[in-house]
Protein backbone atom coordinates (compact mmCIF):
# COMPACT_ATOMS: atom_id res chain seq x y z
CA UNK A 1 0.00 0.00 0.00
CA UNK A 2 1.23 3.69 -0.39
CA UNK A 3 1.05 5.71 2.35
CA UNK A 4 -1.59 7.24 1.00
CA UNK A 5 -3.74 4.19 0.80
CA UNK A 6 -2.99 3.30 4.33
CA UNK A 7 -3.91 7.29 5.57
CA UNK A 8 -7.42 6.58 3.36
CA UNK A 9 -7.65 3.52 5.37
CA UNK A 10 -6.95 4.83 8.74
CA UNK A 11 -4.00 2.87 9.26
CA UNK A 12 -0.39 4.21 10.84
CA UNK A 13 1.22 5.53 7.90
CA UNK A 14 4.35 8.14 7.20
CA UNK A 15 3.00 11.88 6.75
CA UNK A 16 6.15 13.67 7.49
CA UNK A 17 8.57 12.03 4.90
CA UNK A 18 6.60 10.41 2.47
CA UNK A 19 7.11 12.91 -0.78
CA UNK A 20 3.59 11.91 -2.59
CA UNK A 21 1.92 13.62 0.31
CA UNK A 22 4.31 16.24 0.83
CA UNK A 23 3.52 17.08 -2.75
CA UNK A 24 0.00 17.10 -2.21
CA UNK A 25 0.29 19.09 0.87
CA UNK A 26 2.22 21.44 -0.67
CA UNK A 27 0.18 21.97 -3.79
CA UNK A 28 -3.11 22.24 -1.83
CA UNK A 29 -1.97 24.72 0.75
CA UNK A 30 -0.38 26.98 -2.21
CA UNK A 31 -3.85 26.85 -3.58
CA UNK A 32 -5.38 28.30 0.07
CA UNK A 33 -2.50 30.79 -0.54
CA UNK A 34 -4.06 32.01 -3.67
CA UNK A 35 -7.81 31.47 -2.63
CA UNK A 36 -6.49 33.62 1.08
CA UNK A 37 -5.19 36.72 -1.31
CA UNK A 38 -7.95 36.70 -3.84
CA UNK A 39 -10.68 39.47 -3.04
CA UNK A 40 -13.78 37.79 -1.94
CA UNK A 41 -15.48 40.04 -4.55
CA UNK A 42 -13.42 38.08 -7.07
CA UNK A 43 -16.26 35.41 -6.86
CA UNK A 44 -15.32 33.94 -10.08
CA UNK A 45 -11.76 32.95 -9.56
CA UNK A 46 -12.53 32.36 -5.40
CA UNK A 47 -14.86 29.60 -6.63
CA UNK A 48 -12.18 28.23 -9.17
CA UNK A 49 -9.81 28.05 -6.70
CA UNK A 50 -12.08 26.17 -4.15
CA UNK A 51 -13.59 23.49 -6.90
CA UNK A 52 -9.59 22.59 -7.17
CA UNK A 53 -8.71 22.60 -3.42
CA UNK A 54 -11.94 21.03 -2.51
CA UNK A 55 -13.05 18.49 -5.37
CA UNK A 56 -16.08 17.00 -3.67
CA UNK A 57 -18.02 20.69 -2.96
CA UNK A 58 -20.18 22.41 -4.46
CA UNK A 59 -18.26 25.51 -4.29
CA UNK A 60 -21.65 27.94 -5.59
CA UNK A 61 -23.58 26.36 -2.49
CA UNK A 62 -21.29 27.24 0.72
CA UNK A 63 -19.75 30.04 1.93
CA UNK A 64 -16.24 30.09 2.86
CA UNK A 65 -14.50 33.50 3.97
CA UNK A 66 -10.84 33.70 4.12
CA UNK A 67 -8.46 32.59 5.45
CA UNK A 68 -9.10 29.09 5.21
CA UNK A 69 -6.71 26.10 4.67
CA UNK A 70 -7.13 22.22 4.39
CA UNK A 71 -4.36 19.67 4.44
CA UNK A 72 -5.48 17.52 1.03
CA UNK A 73 -8.77 19.01 0.27
CA UNK A 74 -9.83 15.81 -1.23
CA UNK A 75 -11.43 14.52 1.91
CA UNK A 76 -13.59 17.32 2.72
CA UNK A 77 -17.29 17.35 1.70
CA UNK A 78 -19.55 20.09 2.78
CA UNK A 79 -23.13 19.74 2.68
CA UNK A 80 -25.03 22.83 1.11
CA UNK A 81 -25.97 26.04 2.75
CA UNK A 82 -22.64 25.70 4.58
CA UNK A 83 -20.82 28.43 6.05
CA UNK A 84 -16.90 28.28 7.07
CA UNK A 85 -15.94 32.15 8.68
CA UNK A 86 -12.59 33.38 8.71
CA UNK A 87 -9.87 31.49 9.76
CA UNK A 88 -11.16 27.80 9.26
CA UNK A 89 -8.71 25.01 9.52
CA UNK A 90 -9.58 21.51 8.12
CA UNK A 91 -6.91 18.95 8.67
CA UNK A 92 -8.59 16.41 6.48
CA UNK A 93 -5.96 13.56 6.88
CA UNK A 94 -9.13 11.41 6.96
CA UNK A 95 -12.71 12.15 5.90
CA UNK A 96 -14.35 15.60 7.13
CA UNK A 97 -18.25 15.43 6.64
CA UNK A 98 -20.50 18.55 7.12
CA UNK A 99 -24.43 18.05 6.45
CA UNK A 100 -26.30 20.74 5.19
CA UNK A 101 -26.59 24.30 6.80
CA UNK A 102 -24.08 23.84 9.23
CA UNK A 103 -22.43 26.99 10.78
CA UNK A 104 -18.96 27.27 11.74
CA UNK A 105 -18.15 30.50 13.67
CA UNK A 106 -14.23 32.32 13.17
CA UNK A 107 -11.22 30.30 14.07
CA UNK A 108 -12.54 26.87 13.92
CA UNK A 109 -10.21 23.46 14.14
CA UNK A 110 -11.38 20.46 12.42
CA UNK A 111 -8.33 17.68 13.30
CA UNK A 112 -8.31 14.07 12.04
CA UNK A 113 -4.76 13.17 12.45
CA UNK A 114 -3.72 11.06 15.52
CA UNK A 115 0.19 11.02 16.56
CA UNK A 116 1.94 8.42 18.71
CA UNK A 117 2.50 8.92 22.49
CA UNK A 118 5.23 7.07 22.21
CA UNK A 119 8.49 10.02 21.65
CA UNK A 120 10.67 7.47 19.05
CA UNK A 121 7.29 6.29 17.20
CA UNK A 122 5.78 10.14 16.63
CA UNK A 123 9.78 11.51 15.90
CA UNK A 124 10.06 8.88 12.99
CA UNK A 125 6.68 10.87 11.83
CA UNK A 126 4.05 8.45 11.34
CA UNK A 127 0.36 9.00 12.48
CA UNK A 128 -2.93 7.71 11.36
CA UNK A 129 -6.17 9.51 10.93
CA UNK A 130 -9.92 9.29 12.34
CA UNK A 131 -13.18 10.89 10.31
CA UNK A 132 -14.83 14.05 11.81
CA UNK A 133 -18.85 14.00 10.62
CA UNK A 134 -20.95 16.86 11.09
CA UNK A 135 -25.28 16.68 10.92
CA UNK A 136 -27.55 18.86 9.13
CA UNK A 137 -28.28 22.39 10.95
CA UNK A 138 -25.43 22.46 13.36
CA UNK A 139 -23.72 25.84 14.48
CA UNK A 140 -20.05 25.80 16.19
CA UNK A 141 -19.49 28.74 17.62
CA UNK A 142 -15.99 30.68 18.16
CA UNK A 143 -12.94 28.73 18.23
CA UNK A 144 -14.06 25.47 18.67
CA UNK A 145 -12.28 22.70 18.10
CA UNK A 146 -12.76 19.15 17.02
CA UNK A 147 -10.94 16.42 17.47
CA UNK A 148 -10.01 13.41 15.47
CA UNK A 149 -12.82 10.43 15.25
CA UNK A 150 -15.58 12.98 16.26
CA UNK A 151 -19.54 12.67 14.79
CA UNK A 152 -21.69 16.17 16.35
CA UNK A 153 -25.53 14.90 15.76
CA UNK A 154 -27.73 17.39 13.46
CA UNK A 155 -29.53 20.37 15.01
CA UNK A 156 -27.02 20.49 17.49
CA UNK A 157 -25.04 23.70 19.01
CA UNK A 158 -21.75 23.78 20.14
CA UNK A 159 -20.72 26.94 22.46
CA UNK A 160 -17.90 29.15 21.47
CA UNK A 161 -14.50 28.02 22.84
CA UNK A 162 -15.37 23.92 23.18
CA UNK A 163 -13.09 21.33 22.80
CA UNK A 164 -15.11 18.58 21.01
CA UNK A 165 -13.51 15.31 22.47
CA UNK A 166 -16.11 12.72 22.32
CA UNK A 167 -19.33 12.29 20.10
CA UNK A 168 -22.61 14.69 20.42
CA UNK A 169 -25.61 13.55 19.64
CA UNK A 170 -28.79 15.47 17.99
CA UNK A 171 -30.32 18.49 18.72
CA UNK A 172 -28.43 19.56 22.30
CA UNK A 173 -26.52 22.46 23.47
CA UNK A 174 -22.82 21.58 24.47
CA UNK A 175 -20.01 23.59 25.75
CA UNK A 176 -16.33 23.54 27.36
CA UNK A 177 -13.48 22.02 27.86
CA UNK A 178 -14.10 18.81 27.25
CA UNK A 179 -17.34 19.49 25.78
CA UNK A 180 -20.08 18.39 27.41
CA UNK A 181 -24.32 18.32 26.94
CA UNK A 182 -25.66 21.19 28.66
CA UNK A 183 -29.35 20.45 27.75
CA UNK A 184 -31.38 19.29 25.13
CA UNK A 185 -32.87 21.48 22.56
CA UNK A 186 -36.54 20.62 21.72
CA UNK A 187 -39.43 22.60 20.22
CA UNK A 188 -40.05 24.69 23.11
CA UNK A 189 -36.62 25.97 23.41
CA UNK A 190 -36.77 27.07 19.94
CA UNK A 191 -40.36 29.40 20.57
CA UNK A 192 -38.79 30.92 23.65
Amino acid sequence: MTEREKMLAGQWYDANFDADLIAQRAFVKDLCLELNATKLCDLPRRRELLRNILPHVDVEAVEILSPFMVDYGYNVYLGAGTFLNHNCYLMDCATIRFGKKVFVGPNCGFYTAIHPIDKVQRAKGIERAAAIEIGDDVWLGGDVTVLPGVKIGSGSIIGAKSLVTKDIPDNVLAFGNPCRVVKQIGLETLLV
